[in-house]
């Protein structure tokens, strides 16, 4: 147990000084209920430290990752039944009533995760005739089945002799090998995209397949059966995609050519440029897909598991496993600096003293976090090292939105100054100089913007881009406010522009990696006001009316991943303690007051838990929107935290 915090119970003063409470003004309650509140968060927080100083919760996304796991040790050849055995009881956990497994609570079925989930308890020994099996595979043939999928759900099957290699699109190893001024090259695609790719292209030219049993094989799945399956690749409209059908086409006849005088040189290169790029800890990229494309592509061109590359990068994925209940689920991520920078705000924002013992043992595992090696993101980058990564071990891809929100947190503490200065000076550095063109930032690259990318033939599935978007860009914004930077200066005023430049005609912002225009919405009023604009600008007052008018009738907001779809539903939907406090940071922020803000808090003090968090069962954040998106189960707590605590200032 840390040590006990400096925050204040005042309902606890209240009532040994003899006072009724509810006796009190609704003003003095509505006060009253919020201290109470925020003390019980700040001592629910403070106790989910873990002793090294950090803050770690949960990142859940879909079955996928977790099946694609069971594929991986097929793959490989390590399948542990036992193992096989958990995952088949999550899978069908998670399984709804119409047969489909979905990308997020309450989301649509999903076709690729509903196959991939199917082949994956066929594979653990699940009976195909089984109520749940047979439910799942009428929904998969109503929609097309195989043929339908997403193109990375068929380069799986591919691997497991269920997909034709032939079908999949063609990926050149020989791309490592093009110069960086080259019009598309490696570092055109984003760093989740190039990880990826790369390995995929080592196994796309080696087309190396490891069966199922013939008892587990997918003929089921293919309306009329394979025969007659359709195995074109997905047309998509517009020039650029027909050009790169063509690309397509000339790439098959050049496989075909006996003669290809780059290709054991970019088979090597490609080896290097994979093994070069593994952590510590043994992953790639610290999140799932670099991970284990490249684990299958360095076992391709032969190396067995003896090997300490493959051995560590088997191994790395015990610390993303969760064991519960008799299952297992993999984490795609883990989100621990990202985590703790929140948290560390959050207790912050609630008066927990600067100098509490737990925070600044927080603020230490941070200070030896800070990553002062160079990696990928200085392919367009001059700037010295300084940036924070978002998991433990990720140090060839530091982000801007996590070094931001980490910076902000540790110029708050009561740090040794030394220590501290150097920290904050080297991410400021390290800040300005990943901005890109346009003013704003991307999350891990500068000037990552080739949007022809997206037309490529496997770009089904998520973002091959990283380019700025609005809310990292206002967070970094906030900070370089915080830390001393004003208008004049011509790093921020080109943020600044891009911000006023990417709010919508309603008045909100995208939010690119947060449920969705409440998040956008609030980074940006936060950081438009640090920066020291008025509240009576037309930007703030368009945001302000905008949020007023998404205010749920219980208090509170929420708004639905299907907004990234439906301007409709841009701020609509189920209220949640994180999107609440999104909105309340905004319109805190903004200058509000008055009664929008208190039902806000009433919302968030009336939901709290008795064990002092909230529920939130709702996937409010996201790596690609729609189709993969996350539920952080510290997101519910320490945004409500912030957000309470900035109330207080106001209300008081």
């Amino acid at each position: 147990m840390p040590e006990q915090n400096n925050l204040t119970d005042r309902s606890q003063q209240a009532t040994s000084q003899g006072i009724d409470s509810s006796r009190l003004t609704p003003h003095a309650s509505l006060l009253t209920g919020l201290q109470r509140t925020l003390d019980r968060g700040g001592e629910w927080l403070l106790d989910q430290q873990y002793r090294e100083g950090y803050w770690w919760a949960e990142l859940e996304s879909n079955v996928s990752i977790t099946a694609e796991h069971l594929f991986l040790t097929h793959i490989l050849g390590v399948g542990d039944r036992e193992l096989w055995h958990a995952i088949a009881k999550y899978l069908l956990r998670e399984q709804r009533r119409d047969g489909t497994w979905a990308n997020w609570k309450g989301g649509p079925g999903e076709l690729s995760t509903t196959v991939e989930a199917y082949v994956a308890l066929k594979m653990a020994g699940v009976d195909p005739a089984s109520e749940e099996m047979t439910r799942a595979r009428a929904w998969i043939l109503e929609k097309g089945g195989v043929p339908n999928a997403r193109v990375f759900t068929k380069i799986w099957l591919a691997l497991l002799g269920e997909w034709p290699w032939d079908a999949t699109p063609m990926l050149p190893p020989e791309l490592v090998l093009l110069p960086r001024w080259f019009p598309v090259n490696l570092y055109s695609f984003a760093s989740w995209a190039r990880g990826t790719i790369l390995p995929l292209a080592v196994l796309r030219v080696k087309k190396p397949t490891f069966p199922l049993p013939r008892e587990e094989t997918l003929d089921e799945l293919f309306p009329g059966g394979k025969e007659v399956a359709d195995l074109s690749l997905p047309r998509k409209p517009g020039l650029w995609a027909a050009a790169f059908r063509v690309a397509d086409k000339l790439l098959r006849l050049y496989e075909r050519f006996p003669w290809k005088p780059l290709r054991n040189r970019a088979l090597r290169a490609s080896e290097q440029w994979i093994i070069d790029r593994q952590e510590v800890d043994g992953c790639w990229g610290g999140i799932q897909p670099p991970w284990v494309y490249s684990l299958i592509a360095l076992a391709t061109l032969g190396h067995d598991l003896a090997n300490p590359v493959l051995r560590r990068g088997l191994a790395g994925f015990d610390r993303y496993g969760i064991r519960e209940g008799g299952t297992f689920r993999l984490q795609s991520c883990i989100s621990t600096v990202w985590d703790t920078g929140l948290a560390l705000l959050g207790l912050l924002d609630a008066g927990v003293d600067p100098a509490h013992p737990a925070l600044l043992k927080a603020g230490d595992w941070l200070l030896g976090e800070q990553v002062l090696t160079g990696g990928d993101w200085q392919a367009r980058c001059s700037a010295r090292p300084g940036g924070w990564a978002f998991e433990l071990d990720n140090d060839i891809y530091p982000d801007t939105d996590d070094t931001a929100v980490v910076l902000m947190a540790l110029d708050r503490l009561a740090l040794p100054e030394k220590a501290k200065r150097f920290a904050l000076d080297r991410g400021r550095e390290w800040l300005l100089g990943m901005q890109s063109r346009g003013g704003g930032w991307g999350a891990f690259d500068r000037n990552n913007t080739r949007t022809l990318l997206r037309e490529i033939p496997f770009a089904d599935f998520g973002e091959l881009l990283d380019p700025p978007s609005a809310d990292v860009s206002a967070h970094v914004v906030e900070c370089l406010a915080q830390l001393g930077d004003r208008p004049g200066f011509a790093a921020l005023d080109r943020g600044l522009g891009y911000l006023l430049r990417e709010q919508e005609e309603d008045g909100s912002w995208y939010g690119r990696w947060g449920v969705n225009h409440i998040y956008g919405t609030g980074a940006a009023v936060p950081a438009l006001i640090a920066c020291g604009m008025s509240q009576d600008s037309p930007a703030v007052q368009r945001a302000h009316a905008w949020l007023l008018a998404r205010q749920n009738d219980d208090g509170g907001w929420g708004e639905d991943v299907l907004s990234y779809h439906e301007q409709s539903l841009r701020g609509r939907g189920t209220s949640t303690a994180s999107q609440t406090a999104w909105a309340l940071l905004a319109l805190i922020a903004a200058g509000e007051t008055g009664e929008p803000v208190e039902r806000g808090v009433e919302y968030l003090v009336r939901t709290q838990t008795d064990e002092g968090t909230w529920e939130e069962e709702e996937f409010t954040g996201t790596g690609f929107p729609t189709d993969f998106m996350i539920r952080y189960h510290m997101y519910r707590h320490y945004f409500p935290l912030m957000a309470l605590g900035r109330a207080r200032s106001v209300l008081e």
